[in-house]
């Protein structure tokens, strides 16, 4: 009787324990280990700890007293915004714009104005707030403030950080039908961003993720089919694999995994057993929601790993 597979496990702070540090000094209203924590790292690492602050109303009460005490601490301030646009964000919920009531709207909006006058002030006191700027290509996507302000948002965050994978992921979004862009401008800035990173990092996944983005919209399986056996696409996706997660330069920094598990998406569906294996092993037992919530749940990667077991790419 084969051996079953380990239980996947999803938590963030199982690939980098120091989640759980600043889940503590969070949940213990503790603002100079909050600071400890967040100083020490790059952006991308600040970025990545400081989305783990909760959106209930009692965090914002907190910060908003952080403030008060220390009305310069600018960290203090983006944290509320960002924490603003998350609650806003919640209230709004993910579903298609059709199903959004005007009153989800409404406060949606509240909220993100809320933020936008903080950051405002944050960016004007120190331009180099990379993480100030990435919010606000959140508030500007949710305000409809346009498809030309946002990339100028973003090409002010970038002056400071070129590269930064989560900035990127939001203009993305952004220049994406759904918010108002095209398929072109989609593809074009997933192209760019693959293309100016240094070769391993994680960027390139973004070409992967634009034709995600893609093949969800398809309404048929026939529609699907003909995209997945599409040649275009198996080239776009070996090339961002190549540049990223096949790389001898790539490295297990913040959003590894969900880097890794797209790949085994992509492999999985088109039947590249051996390159699903490849992935499946380097992530071992860790897991992300994302791709998986765009495609129907984790039930998917179930089925990608015992496929990929079966076929013996992956003990």
């Amino acid at each position: 009787m084969p051996t079953p597979l380990p239980a996947i496990t999803f938590d963030p702070a199982a690939a980098f324990p120091e989640v759980n540090d600043m889940r503590a000094a969070l949940a213990g209203r503790d603002w100079p280990r909050v600071r400890q924590l967040l100083d020490v790292r790059d952006w991308a690492g600040r970025a990545f700890l400081m989305g783990f602050a909760e959106d209930d109303a009692a965090t914002g009460t907190w910060l908003r007293q952080v403030l008060a005490q220390q009305p310069g601490d600018t960290v203090a301030a983006t944290m509320l915004a960002a924490h603003l646009v998350q609650v806003g964000w919640k209230i709004r919920t993910d579903k298609l714009a059709k199903y959004v009531s005007r009153e989800q709207f409404s406060q949606l909006h509240d909220h993100l104005r809320q933020a936008e006058q903080i950051l405002i002030d944050v960016c004007a006191r120190e331009p180099g707030n990379v993480i100030a700027w990435e919010e606000r290509l959140t508030t500007a996507m949710g305000l409809g403030l346009g498809q030309a302000e946002a990339r100028r948002r973003y090409d002010r965050l970038a002056r400071y950080a070129p590269h930064q994978m989560s900035a990127q992921s939001r203009l993305f979004q952004q220049l994406c039908p759904k918010w108002g862009g095209s398929w072109e401008k989609a593809f074009d800035f997933a192209r760019e961003c693959m293309l100016s990173a240094p070769e391993g990092a994680q960027n390139a996944v973004l070409l992967a993720e634009a034709h995600l983005e893609r093949f969800v919209t398809f309404d048929s399986d026939g529609e699907q089919g003909a995209y997945l056996q599409d040649p275009r696409v198996m080239q776009d996706i070996w090339a961002a694999a190549q540049r990223s997660v096949l790389h001898p330069n790539f490295r297990h920094e913040p959003g590894w995994v969900s880097t890794r598990s797209v790949f085994v998406l992509w492999f999985g569906l088109t039947g590249q057993w051996a390159a699903a294996g490849a992935q499946l092993a380097a992530l071992g037992h860790l897991g992300s929601q994302h791709p998986w919530s765009y495609v129907g749940g984790t039930e998917v990667l179930d089925n990608i790993r015992a496929e990929a077991y079966a076929k013996g790419v992956f003990r």
